[in-house]
């Protein structure tokens, strides 16, 4: 009698959108109650499940999809995929379509609904399009809801943000962190005592502070709190997304929280009117980025955190993370001295005999016809190869043409790997009296005070690919990108 039982898989899906779902186990029970009443037996291993994931589309649903790929096995490892409900398929028609579509017509599976039982006749086709078209609506209404009830709950006070920095959640009310809550203050009395959000956010890093996800404090941190009116016992609430910066958005909604304040209200007055002043001298006395370009500027790196140096009034460069105060090295040093070490190097580096480093380009050689380079042919292979998966998974493209096609495709990949194969070997012959060449023509075009910046800041690109700067051992470091003919 056992042996006779048809086999069937059993699909879960356990969302967010939907706050009355049944439980895992409940799904569970209700499908095996339909399989032993209706001649199916459904094993543990083909028991599928994914939590936490919307119906929406298919991408992020690893379950589903593997469910999809081992129905596509020969022999045909089942005969019904047994749900809760339609819903748990997809709530969109376009992927409900495509998928059923292919288990039912093409591998003769059929996708079976234990608590909505549609017929077999000519109306089911009717019914279970309408089911679907209904779940598709609900999920689209439901997000309209969600998005209102955030609103109204905004504008009641309520909390729907992470806490910020200096306070804890408990019952869904942001509770003080006495030590967190002590930095908090301080951070806005040196900010109105006249310290900057750079020196503020520095001081912090010393002390060993971190922010709640573990990172070190930015210029931008310390501005980003020296701004949120949770501090004075208010929530700030963007409907349309996140606020970032964007203090004055128009979707923003300010409202009185349940929460203590940390601060009083003319310290937080005090500390905007300060907070204005800054951004007003930034916005008559800031020149716009073209005014500052210079032809070093973004090539060169701080040997300690790797950010660009960037240039500073009234000649002098310094680490961009110095700046915003999580590199602990400035790296300061005159435009003229850096200039000169650059010069140097280079001078140095064209001598024969010299170790340079450097990463090799062939120009035309590492090209296809259609001017696209081999890196580039190869993703957009593996692109493709992704797609057919793809459309085979979804029943769009039969097995047969799908292996010819993947095969070509592999093959097209194989040719790609062997010519950068061949490339690569290829740069480590002759790149003496070629590099030297290449340095010398750059270096003419950087001493010649009549090229423009523009010309210079493309020559030296051309044959740099990467250059650090360490103050502390007085140490240039270029890596090579030589042009081989």
């Amino acid at each position: 009698m056992i042996s006779q039982l048809k086999i069937a898989a059993a699909y879960i899906r356990v969302s967010t959108e939907d706050q009355t779902e049944y439980s895992p186990g409940a799904q569970m029970a209700e499908i095996r109650k339909y399989a032993a009443s209706h001649g199916y037996s459904v094993p543990d291993g083909l028991v599928f499940m994914d939590e936490g994931i919307s119906g929406k589309s298919t991408g992020k649903r690893d379950a589903f999809n593997r469910m999809i790929g081992t129905a596509k096995k020969k022999p045909k490892p089942f005969d019904a995929i047994l749900l809760w409900k339609f819903s748990r398929f997809a709530r969109n028609r376009e992927d409900s379509i495509v998928y059923k579509s292919m288990l039912r017509k093409q591998l003769g599976i059929d996708v079976i609904s234990v608590s909505e039982p549609v017929g077999d006749d000519k109306m089911s086709i009717l019914i279970e399009a309408m089911i679907e078209a209904m779940d598709e609506y609900y999920s689209i209404n439901l997000a309209e809801e969600v998005r209102r009830g955030m609103t109204e709950k905004a504008r009641r006070g309520g909390l729907q943000a992470s806490p910020p920095f200096g306070y804890a959640v408990k019952d869904n009310i942001l509770t003080p962190v006495p030590e967190e809550a002590a930095q908090v203050r301080f951070i806005f009395e040196r900010f109105i005592a006249g310290e900057s959000c750079f020196q503020i956010a520095k001081g912090l890093n010393d002390l060993g502070i971190v922010t709640h996800r573990g990172n070190r404090f930015e210029s931008r941190t310390a501005e980003y709190i020296l701004c949120n009116p949770a501090y004075i016992g208010k929530l700030r609430w963007n409907s349309a997304g996140r606020t970032r910066r964007d203090f004055q958005n128009e979707n923003i909604i300010l409202s009185d929280g349940r929460h203590e304040a940390l601060i009083f209200q003319d310290t937080w007055e005090a500390a905007q009117r300060r907070m204005a002043e800054i951004r007003a001298q930034r916005k008559s006395h800031g020149r716009p980025p073209t005014e500052h370009k210079d032809w070093l500027s973004g090539l060169v790196l701080c040997a300690d955190c790797g950010r660009p140096l960037v240039f500073c009034r009234p000649h002098y460069w310094k680490c961009n993370g110095y700046a915003h105060g999580i590199c602990k090295s400035s790296q300061h040093v005159s435009d003229e001295k850096l200039k000169d070490m650059i010069f140097a190097r280079l001078e140095h580096d064209r001598c024969p005999g010299v170790f340079i480093s450097c990463s090799p380009v062939r120009p035309g050689r590492e090209s296809t016809d259609d001017g696209i380079s081999l890196k580039e042919q190869q993703k957009n292979i593996a692109s493709r190869l992704a797609r057919l998966r793809e459309a085979y998974l979804a029943g769009v493209e039969e097995l047969d043409g799908y292996r010819k096609a993947k095969s070509a495709l592999e093959r097209q990949a194989e040719e790609a790997s062997r010519r950068l194969a061949q490339l690569s070997a290829e740069s480590t012959i002759k790149t003496g009296d070629c590099v030297r060449q290449s340095i010398g023509s750059c270096l003419e075009l950087l001493e010649s005070p009549g090229i423009a910046k523009e010309v210079k800041y493309r020559a030296i690109r051309s044959i740099v690919s990467r250059c650090t700067y360490s103050k502390e051992s007085n140490l240039l470091a270029l890596t090579y990108r030589i042009l081989l003919p």
